[in-house]
């Protein structure tokens, strides 16, 4: 049975040349001399099916993502499959389906995989573990350590779609919109802000903890200090609504298709532009800067302000602990 999954469904699908081999390992051509960058990731998301995609579209996406924001071009995936004893065929043939979709939109090659089985209550359905390797281009040296005063700081699209969407599923709410997760490769999209903006300092897809622990993360490394302008950060109205009836920060939800960037000032215009021409960046903003840190004490850590649309500003925190559980 084993053997018939991998041949008519797991090999069907990605059929990649290195996969095809049949070897314990897919022996892939990067370039002869440079860097590599490489990430890896495992995925338990509950529900598996939500609206806008499914647990293998996040497998994909989410390492994809990872390894593209070092600058890398990504060339190869691996997949790993947990499954649970009498998982529906049907269900695994839509994951698997989807991931060979969203690869060859991501412009990559599965090269190699495994599969187990447990026994039935040893696992929910189906987890996935992803692994990506990509090379990076001479001269691309991205750090969240890299930020510096002056900094203007830009994200791809509206905050929150995924954990909202993922957590009215997990809840049984209704919106009077539909609210579908963001779940999406964003390769193309940094390579073509690369191009536009040269010096870019980093990426971040602002998955677990969102926004805030992504920018907390860049102030931390960095020396920093951040202000992002509240009125100036893309969400759709029905998140907003659904994150203030579930008292949640909308700043803190998980998202999946979207992604962080800090350019020189000089250049942020053009990385808007670039994100904008993007399949997946419509509605990115520009909405904050990179400041010096406030204080010179040694004792003293970095901070993330938002600017309220009223004229206060608040402390935007890291978010601690798990807001929602097995959000991909």
């Amino acid at each position: 049975m084993m053997k018939r999954i991998i041949d008519e469904l797991f090999l069907d699908e990605f059929g990649s040349p290195e996969l095809l081999a049949g070897n314990d390992a897919g022996v892939a051509q990067l370039a002869p001399t440079g860097r590599i960058a490489m990430s890896t990731d495992s995925f338990v998301v509950t529900p598996q099916f939500f609206p806008g995609g499914n647990i293998g579209r996040l497998a994909v996406c989410g390492t994809v993502n990872d390894v593209a924001t070092s600058g890398a071009r990504v060339r190869y995936l691996s997949c790993g499959f947990i499954l649970e004893e009498g998982y529906p065929m049907a269900d695994l043939r839509a994951i698997v389906h989807t991931m060979a979709q969203t690869a060859r939109e991501a412009g990559v090659a599965i090269i190699t995989g495994d599969t187990k089985v447990v026994e039935r209550g040893g696992a929910d359905g189906v987890y996935i573990n992803t692994a990506g390797v990509g090379e990076v281009p001479a001269g691309v040296e991205l750090s969240g350590a890299a930020c510096r005063p002056g900094d203007k700081v830009l994200v791809s699209g509206t905050l929150g779609d995924h954990g909202i969407a993922i957590m009215s599923q997990r809840e049984g709410l209704a919106f009077s919109t539909a609210i579908e997760s963001d779940a999406a490769p964003l390769n193309h999209l940094i390579y073509n802000v690369l191009d536009a903006a040269p010096h870019a300092r980093c990426f971040r897809d602002p998955t677990r903890g969102g926004l805030a622990s992504t920018l907390n993360e860049f102030a931390a490394a960095s020396g920093v200090d951040i202000y992002v302008d509240e009125d100036s950060i893309p969400v759709r109205p029905e998140v907003r609504g659904a994150c203030e009836m579930l008292g949640y920060d909308v700043l803190q939800v998980a998202n999946e298709g979207k992604m962080v960037a800090v350019v020189p000032a000089d250049e942020a215009d053009a990385a808007l532009a670039a994100m904008r021409s993007s399949r997946y960046g419509e509605s990115a903003a520009i909405i904050g800067e990179v400041c010096e840190a406030a204080s010179t004490r040694r004792d003293a850590r970095p901070t993330v302000r938002v600017r309220c649309g009223w004229g206060s500003t608040r402390v935007l925190d890291m978010l601690v602990g798990e807001q929602l559980p097995r959000i991909c």
